[in-house]
């Protein structure tokens, strides 16, 4: 699907940047019994990870070195190739968008008028996930499904069609990047990981309502699509998870095929809020499976066996989301500074860490399919479940209100074992493709096969030690 550009530029007021984010956060402060997500369980998993963690980073460590002896042109000559599909007009872009538009309306007042169940009320469980888990998985192999559904295109080519208003006159400089999109996905991290109660659906309620009409009028001001570029953080994470799936929109509207990732190296240099943009999705969801571990927990003083919720780990669960965020940002920018410093590269290192961040789109989606697998196969059945009857009156709209939830899917020895695996498997895959991916970004940088692949080594070791810690994640045992 179609992409927007990958310099994500533009510019928010400061005032009305810090307003929005003030009553975004203060939604999500109003007090309401604490509740945990739906799937969370305490969960002890034991498996011979040593075997794992050593298997995903040979995986890794030899791609590199069948990369740094690979000819140059052949890796180039694989991922320029495309197959051409059928055309894709975008004359039905308002009609999803507005099917979207009045799912969520109707999804909002199920929050705020049907059940106080968090499994049984359709909005949490389609905003946790069918959208957060579900539509990010479909982004990565369809390409960019939400530039037609998201909720604001169809009623913004309402406004600029029937009421002939001109919306989107203020101008937007490229300077500020996509910081507020930045700010928006960390409180959107706040309220999803620390906040006691993200699922209570009318607290939720009021928060995507909240959302939905701020978007709407800063997209009056400033533009659909302007905004949707630097600002609504949904929009510009989707496009970036997009770029990586082997399905494409072309200029032309016609769907293309080609490698898993290919796009990811025909993308421009970030600013660096876009490289900051990435590295946070990355690392909040990290943090959301360190934060239930044992370890965790055990360092923070806290036993394990007796959780005491997440209204009391507020402070120490925001100070170790902005942390991890903090730590894999210096780690990457040490690992491309080295990487310059061992090519003799004299150039600016935001602007190479700007083009180098793509190949850690890979290793996001990877942790984002082990991490909320078991929650997308449980929550799931809910959602369908729930969306039959949205607001507990007895509807059954599509014949799935009654469906017996298979919870022991993930349940058992077996399923464990063959869950793990697929998890563990994404796992070094995705870093493996990134492996691949930053390879061919690196003779961008550097010409000289010897050089491009020097260059690689310090973010190749960064690689495998993000392996290794992702496999321990899935293995350690988690509370809470």
């Amino acid at each position: 699907m179609r992409n927007p550009p990958a310099v994500i530029s533009g510019l928010w007021p400061r005032p009305a940047a810090c307003f929005a984010t003030l009553l975004l956060l203060a939604a999500a402060s109003v007090p309401t019994p604490a509740l945990a997500h739906a799937s969370d369980r305490g969960h002890v998993l034991l498996l011979p990870t040593g075997y794992y963690v050593v298997g995903g980073a040979f995986a890794v460590g030899a791609s590199f070195l069948v990369l740094a002896l690979f000819p140059p042109d052949m890796l180039e000559r694989i991922w320029r190739k495309r197959l051409t599909l059928f055309p894709c007009p975008d004359k039905l872009r308002p009609l999803a968008s507005m099917l979207s538009f009045i799912s969520l309306a109707v999804l909002i007042a199920a929050g705020l008028f049907g059940s106080r169940d968090p499994l049984s009320n359709p909005l949490p469980l389609t905003i946790w996930t069918l959208v957060w888990i579900g539509l990010t998985l479909l982004h990565g192999l369809f390409g960019n499904l939400w530039s037609w559904i998201n909720p604001w295109y169809g009623p913004y080519w309402l406004v600029r069609r029937f009421t002939g208003i001109s919306p989107g006159r203020a101008r937007i400089s490229p300077k500020l990047g996509c910081w507020p999109a930045v700010i928006l996905l960390f409180a959107f991290a706040w309220f999803e990981l620390v906040d006691p109660a993200p699922d209570d659906p009318a607290r939720l309620a009021f928060a995507v309502g909240f959302y939905w009409s701020a978007t709407f009028i800063v997209m009056l001001i400033f533009g659909y699509g302007e905004w949707s570029r630097c600002g609504e953080f949904l929009s510009v994470f989707f496009a970036i998870v997009s770029r990586f799936a082997p399905v494409a929109q072309g200029a032309d509207n016609r769907l293309r095929l080609c490698m898993p990732g290919a796009r990811l190296l025909g993308a421009e240099k970030l600013h660096p809020s876009g490289t900051a943009f990435i590295l946070l999705a990355l690392s909040s969801v990290s943090f959301d499976g360190l934060s239930k571990t044992f370890f965790w927990l055990g360092l923070n003083g806290i036993n394990p066996l007796e959780f005491p919720g997440r209204t009391a780990l507020l402070g120490i669960s925001t100070t170790g989301l902005l942390l991890s965020f903090a730590m894999l940002a210096a780690i990457f920018l040490l690992a491309v500074a080295a990487g310059q410093k061992m090519a003799g590269d004299s150039s600016a290192l935001l602007a190479n860490a700007g083009l180098l961040v793509w190949s850690i789109v890979p290793i996001a989606l990877a942790y984002h399919i082990a991490h909320y697998l078991t929650s997308l196969l449980v929550d799931g059945q809910y959602a369908i479940a729930a969306l039959s009857d949205p607001f507990g009156l007895g509807w059954n709209l599509f014949g799935t209100a009654h469906l017996q939830i298979g919870a022991g899917i993930v349940a058992g020895a077996e399923s464990a074992w063959v869950l793990w695996n697929i998890q563990s498997g994404a796992i070094i895959a995705g870093h493996v493709l990134a492996v691949l991916v930053a390879h061919g970004l690196a003779f961008r940088l550097h010409p000289q096969p010897v050089k491009a692949a020097i260059s690689q080594f310090p973010l190749t070791l960064l690689m495998i030690g993000y392996t290794i810690f992702g496999l321990w994640l899935l293995a350690t045992p988690t509370a809470g």
